[in-house]
Formats: structure tokens, sequence, C-alpha cells
């Protein structure tokens, strides 16, 4: 077919012709899977409407399918908060779990119905898309937000107007028909297909660059990109499922939104069922189970979901997950290969892994050819020997691991056994094993290894989060020499970023921020980020708040250390030699002239053991009016209480809010008094008042 041509027409007219019809065959390509036109066909239907838009500027709009790929966002990408929080769910691994899951629903329906929609789990990335109205009484994506940590999340609107699987408009008579008003919000998972994967892999391949590891991850990756002309290439595909209206879930049943969802134009998976008994759930999973290596896309799962909204409401929610739906996972992913070789990997601590060197085997949609073998104990207990034929696990984002030996006629034994190096394989310094524990490590401060680990700790969300730090960007600074230690990223300039691969100026300003952010992180996540061995994100808390600064923590004795709750002999021996180290002294000292804040506000432990909460332990569940978890947990902490996360008979209190789950059930049924918010700020001014 050649370029149609209608020079009867005006532009204005043709220009919207031609944006109607490539909005159709857009629907039918990459919503229904069935084209009607040749590649060939399309094009020319495209190229037409872009020199429409160019010889006439002023009908250009923001919505036609010429600017599916539009400009870089202005500044990384910002964070969102979701207009209703994003909820994990529950999961179940046996048809047992599923029927104890049934009865508690039905149990808590009474008398409301109880169907269940069975879906597909799809393997990739949950967004949430806003759409508002327009002028003509549809509506328009604004917005695309990646789930984050299920509160807030990043606006990727720029890479997700490249997905054509995503409407960018709705007509005003498509939303008349679902009877749905002009603004709500679509959620769902961008998944990359199989055949996307395979392609982007051999891409990379051919560049040198390393793998990616799973369809999942290369989503992931692929959404968070900087360059939308890069995230239109990778094929990325959407399927929807939730449809929500001012942040409340649409009020119908759970298939009439997948079937409303279907009449907006978005692609909905078409392997669903509605089933009413466990028999029925398991015969579904019993199918994608069968069928999930012809999809041509990850699933790990089945999700079941109460069927009737009403129900929905009647059950509610946990503190982290609705009580109606929950996850059925697949079980682990396994392939029997052969070990040509074994490596060992040097950790931030120095600690040695010894790794599987496989020959490749598919398992689950990606091709594994590394596992990891935990230490020389497992190597011994296994009896491995190189060349033997082993039993590989893949599950989720789980790194492949070795869990048995195949010895059959098939199978035979290999005969080379591994010995452990007595030299680190990085900077071959001493390998020691401490007596009593199970690794090997490298005790060499200056080892290469340990700082490329010990950057990417440092730089993780949990401790100083410096977002951008990844393993590429770390790589290339030690590559070129940039960085010696963590405090050197203190002292990193714009030139020097802009002159690594994949990077210009505003990803280089955009790292500095966030570098210079992490300044003011505070003394317990630099205690996390030092890498002191044991000291974890509790106890780094209770230092900080015991010692109030590095120097005090530094002069501290072991019966000083000791007397800090959770700090016993082993911890307190590793902070000891943590701080005799001359090297670490002069890291911190680094750190402190570039900045870092090394302090905290100091409560002793005497404080809090006088303090209006001594002695009590409380559980927190639900959400709260006004207080964050995080902000209750540490007022009950600062006034001398604790926390735990289970209830149990020595539990004083459950503070619970809204929402409240199997917590607040257990509390119930041990009898443990239950507070909500008022009533906890109420002990606070209760014992205030003893006092």
């Amino acid at each position: 077919m050649g370029e149609p041509t209608n020079p009867d027409s005006a532009p204005a007219h043709r220009a919207a012709e031609l944006r109607s019809q490539l909005r159709r065959h857009d629907h039918f390509y990459y919503v229904l899977d069935a084209p009607e036109i040749t590649d060939a066909a399309y094009d020319a239907l495209m190229n037409e409407l872009k020199r429409i838009e160019a010889e006439h500027p002023e009908l250009l709009t923001p919505d036609s399918p010429t600017q599916r790929v539009g400009g870089k966002p202005a500044e990384g990408f910002q964070k969102v908060r979701h207009s209703r929080p994003m909820l994990s769910l529950d999961n179940a691994y046996s048809s047992e779990e599923l029927a104890d899951w049934d009865r508690r629903v039905r149990e808590l329906a009474g008398l409301l119905p109880v169907e269940y929609m069975a879906e597909l789990k799809l393997d990739g990335l949950s967004v949430a898309l806003h759409y508002q109205a327009t002028e003509t009484g549809g509506a328009r994506l604004v917005r695309g937000i990646t789930r984050g940590d299920g509160q807030t999340g990043e606006d990727v609107t720029s890479n997700i107007r490249t997905i054509r699987s995503v409407p960018l408009t709705i007509s005003a008579e498509t939303l008349n028909k679902v009877r749905l008003p002009q603004g709500f919000e679509v959620r769902g998972e961008v998944v990359m297909p199989e055949a996307a994967f395979q392609r982007l892999n051999e891409e990379r391949e051919q560049q040198g660059l390393p793998l990616a590891v799973n369809p999942r991850n290369a989503a992931a990756g692929t959404l968070r990109t900087l360059e939308p002309s890069i995230v239109a290439n990778r094929r990325l595909v959407f399927f929807a499922y939730f449809l929500l209206v001012e942040g409340e879930y649409w009020p119908q049943r759970q298939r009439a939104t997948l079937d409303a969802l279907a009449a907006l134009g978005f692609r909905v998976n078409p392997h669903r069922k509605l089933v009413s008994s466990v028999e029925e759930m398991s015969r579904f999973i019993d199918q994608a189970e069968s069928e999930r290596a012809a999809l041509g896309y990850e699933i790990d799962g089945v999700v079941l979901k109460v069927d009737s909204h009403a129900t929905q409401l009647r059950l509610g929610y946990t503190g982290r997950a609705p009580r109606w739906a929950i996850a059925y996972k697949f079980t682990a992913k396994s392939g029997i290969t052969q070990i040509n070789a074994i490596t060992v990997q040097v950790g931030r601590t120095g600690k040695l892994t010894p790794v599987a060197e496989l020959t490749p085997v598919f398992i689950g949609g990606t091709t594994v050819s590394r596992a990891t073998l935990h230490n020389a104990d497992f190597i011994e207990r296994l009896g491995l020997l190189i060349g033997d034929w082993v039993r590989v696990e893949r599950g989720g984002d789980v790194i492949p691991k070795v869990v048995e030996v195949v010895e059959d006629a098939d199978h035979p034994r290999g005969n080379l056994p591994f010995v452990f190096p007595v030299l680190c394989p990085e900077c071959h310094s001493e390998v020691v094993r401490v007596e009593g524990e199970v690794d090997y490590r490298c005790v060499n401060a200056n080892c290469p290894a340990k700082l490329r680990e010990s950057l990417l700790h440092f730089g993780r969300r949990s401790v100083m989060n410096i977002e951008g730090l990844g393993e590429a960007v770390v790589q290339q600074l030690l590559d070129r020499g940039l960085v010696h230690s963590v405090a050197d990223l203190y002292s990193l300039k714009k030139e020097d970023l802009i002159a690594l691969d994949r990077f210009a100026e505003k990803s280089a300003v955009a790292l500095l921020v966030e570098i210079d952010r992490s300044k003011r992180a505070g003394l317990a996540r630099v205690l996390m980020g030092l890498g002191i061995r044991f000291v974890g994100e509790r106890t780094a808390a209770l230092l900080a708040l015991e010692f109030g600064s590095i120097d005090a923590l530094r002069s501290a004795t072991t019966e000083e250390l000791e007397r800090v709750e959770e700090v016993g002999p082993r911890i307190s021996q590793a902070i000891l030699e943590f701080f005799v180290q001359p090297a670490n002294l002069a890291l911190i000292q680094t750190l402190k002239d570039a900045g870092v804040d090394m302090t905290a506000e100091r409560k002793t432990r005497t404080d809090r053991l006088s303090g209006q909460l001594a002695g009590l332990t409380f559980v927190l569940t639900g959400t709260l009016p006004t207080l964050t978890r995080d902000e209750a947990k540490r007022r009950i902490e600062d006034a001398g209480g604790k926390t735990a996360g289970s209830v149990s008979k020595k539990t004083n209190y459950v503070v619970a809010g809204e929402e409240a789950g199997s917590k607040l059930d257990k509390a119930l049924e041990l009898k443990v008094p239950v507070l909500d918010e008022a009533g906890l700020l109420a002990l606070f001014n209760a014992k205030s008042a003893a006092d």
C-alpha cells in the first residue's frame, strides 16, 4: 500500500482523520494483538501525519500519536504520593493455604456473596495512570506513577506515554458508555515480553554490556530510563486490572471492572475466570502453570480477588494487604545443569562467596549461568565436585542457587574437588576464617572488591539513600580512579560525572544533589553506611540514640557499649575492632570534613529506663490518623517503651489504626489492651502527669 493522500481535504480534517486511524491501529496491534495493516502501511500513515503537523504546527496536539516519545523529565523523576496506597498481597503456596484463606473470607463476609476473580499474576512493575477531563468531555493521560514504596512513587509520565497499549486519550462517547466520570485512575502492570527481553540481551551482548537478569528487572530499569526513545524501543506492554475514582475503587464487581477497562481501550489479560470454590481455584492455577511457557511474558502465580465490591468493603485490610485478595505463588522454578567451574566473589565486608559457573540453562524465562554456593560448609555438605550435575532453583528475584547434586545414568559425578583460596582473588591478600564462623574473609581494608560493594551499600535507600548510585555508575567511578573510599563521593565534581558514559549535565547535577542531600542523613544511617559488622538498622539506631555522636561512640568502652539494648559481646567487639583501625578513623575524619552529619539526638539508656513508658511493649498495626508508623515507634521508644513485630502474652498494648489486621485479632484473642492513636497520646500524657 502506498502513502495515502487526499489533496481535497483540509489539513486539519486530514490530521484528525489520520490520528483516528492511527489510534485505531495502535489498539488493534498493541491491545488486541490483531493488526489490520502492515507495518509499512502504518508507517505511511504516521509519516503523513508528521508532515502535516510539521507544515502546520498549530495543528499539533499533545495527545497526537506522533507525540508518543516526548521530552526528557526536567530533573530526573519527581516523587509523587499515591491517591491510595498500592498495597502488597498476602501469599499462598498450597491448596491448604488457599482453603484457609477462603474459610477466613467466608467467615468475615457473613451473608454477603463470595465469588472470586482468578487472574494471572504478572511478573512486572506496578504503575498508576491518572486521567483528567478534556474540554471535549473525554479524558487525557496526565500522569504515570511507579509503585515505589506503596505510599509514594516516581512520576514516569514521559516514559509511560511511549507504551502503545496505554491510551493517551479516551473519548467522551467511550466514557459515557462505561458510565465513568472524566477523571479517574487505572492501575496495572508493565511487563517486558520475552521476545523484547531476548532482543535487549542480544543488543547488550553485542555492546559488551552485562546481560539483564530477567524481564521484570529489565522492565523496571527501562521505565526509569531518562531517555523516552529508549523506552519506546523496548516494546513494554501495560495490562490494566484496577479502576479508581477519587482515590476509591470503582464500586463494581471485579469482573465488571475488567470489562470496563477493556471497553476504555486498555489491554486486559484474557486469562481470567470467575471461580467459587478452592477446587475451581486449583484447576485455574494448574492450567495457568501448564500454559505459562507459551504466554510470551512472565507470570509467577495467580491472583484471587473477591469479585463483589460490597464484600471487599466488608472484609477490609490488614496493615499491609487487602483481606479480599491473595497471590498464589508458583513453586520455585528449577533446572538441571552442569558445574563447569567454581569462582569466588568478595563482598563489602570481605566475605568470600563461592559461585558455581554453570552450563547455561533456561529456567522460568531467564537463562541462568551462575548460582550461589553460599560457603565452604555448604559445598562440603553436598559433597560437591566440579563437573557435577546439579539442580538449580530460581524463585522471583532470589539469586539462583544450587540445591542438590543430581546423580544417575544420564548425569555422572564430577571428579575435581574445590579448594577454597588462601588469598583473596581480587587483591591477593591473606584470607582468614575466624573460629566459630563459616565464612572466609579478606582482611585488606583497601581491597577493590570490598570498595565496590561498600559504595553500592552506602548508596542504598535504607542507608544513605543516594538515588542514581547504581552498579554501572560505581564501576565507572572505580575504573576511572575517581573514588577510593565512600568519602570520595563527596568530592566528586560535575565535570567528573559528565565524563562518564550515559551522563549529561542534568543527570550529573541530579546525582550531585542526591550526594549532597545524603550529608544530612544522620548518625544512624552513617553507622550503617560504614559497614561495621553486625550493626544493622536497629542496632545503628540504638547506638545513635545512646551516644549521640560518632566521637562518643568511638570513645565508648566495652561496658558502655553492652549497656545499650541488644548489644552483646559479639557486637561490642566488632565495634571496638572497627574503631581501632587507622584507615577507618581516617575515613570518618574525611566524611566529617566533607560536611557529613555524624550526630543524633542523644537519649541514654538511663533516660529511657526512666521514661514514661519504661518496661512496656507495644505492637503497632494499621494506619493511624496523624502519626506515621515510624513516628509512633520513635515516640514510644523515646519514652522508654519497646515496639515488637508480633503480639504475644508479653505485649502490654496493641495500637490499632484504620485497616488493622491479624495483629488486632490476636490481641483480642489474648485479651491484650488495644489503644487507638488518641489512647496512645493519652497514655503519654497520663504517664507524664503521674511522673
